[in-house]
């Protein structure tokens, strides 16, 4: 978590299980396979339109929830440690992901992956050290 000295709030990264809740659309749900819609290309940028970019968030239609860009334009930092098991093995109420790991949980896809990997399931990792041009994060407001 972090401090904002301009605001004097205090934000952290989403737990994975957070994440997808908010890119399924919450109590909203449609069910969609991507955040929002069914049609990859209303709501995300990826490998076939991005033109191997990132883009501005908002210019693609939102989710249930109002929120933009939960599907492709740049994978997000979750604040679980990844794991291959961790859902066999969870509880089924607000998990927060391993205690421990050597890589945190990507969501979203980006824009040079295909469909697959846009979709709100779609997940991978990478080690807090990584930084590449096509990840990103979203912050929570802690209350």
């Amino acid at each position: 978590t972090w401090l904002s000295k301009k605001t004097g709030r205090t934000y952290r990264l989403p737990t994975e299980a957070e994440w997808e809740y908010a890119a399924r659309g919450g109590i909203n749900s449609k069910g969609y396979t991507y955040s929002g819609s069914n049609s990859i290309d209303e709501v995300a940028w990826h490998f076939n339109n991005s033109n191997v970019a990132t883009h501005e968030v908002g210019l693609k239609k939102n989710n249930e929830l109002g929120l933009f860009d939960m599907s492709g334009n740049v994978w997000e930092w979750c604040n679980d440690w990844y794991s291959d098991t961790y859902y066999s093995s969870s509880p089924s109420n607000n998990p927060t992901g391993s205690s421990s790991g050597t890589n945190r949980v990507l969501r979203s896809g980006c824009w040079y992956n295909g469909a697959q990997l846009s979709r709100v399931a779609g997940r991978s990792y990478v080690t807090p050290e990584s930084r590449y041009s096509h990840i990103g994060f979203r912050v929570v407001l802690v209350p």
